[in-house]
């Protein structure tokens, strides 16, 4: 069975870091571009960030520019989000998921709209 799972949410204060993990089972993750989601309470789902094969080419949305990196290590089958100074607003259930492409560039739009179980993400004092 082909899936992606998420994982290393937790609960951090402000200010601080954490690295998600989306680990893909069945299949590899190489050749495809990958993003990284959310969805916070009574909100919809938003791009966060995403990665090209190879990772040619990356994206971030403007709430996390500066401030989050993705990477992707193909040997592990795993792409990553670093996300660092973290705000109150970052608290979210975090979802990956393979993206669409345009113009050889990744969006922030699920392939098949497949979601795993995402990994929570608390920003709490």
């Amino acid at each position: 069975q082909l899936q992606l799972v998420e994982s290393g949410g937790g609960l951090v204060q402000p200010g601080g870091s954490l690295r998600l993990a989306c680990a893909a089972s069945g299949f590899t993750l190489d050749g495809y571009a990958i993003g990284w989601f959310r969805q916070a309470p009574g909100k919809e789902r938003e791009g966060v960030a995403c990665v090209t094969s190879s990772a040619r080419y990356t994206d971030y949305a403007d709430s996390v520019k500066g401030r989050a990196t993705i990477s992707r290590d193909d040997t592990r089958n795993t792409v990553y989000l670093q996300m660092n100074s973290l705000k109150f607003e970052d608290t979210a259930v975090y979802y990956c998921a393979i993206t669409q492409l345009r113009y050889g560039q990744c969006i922030f739009k699920s392939r098949d709209e497949h979601w795993g179980q995402g990994t929570q993400l608390t920003v709490s004092s």
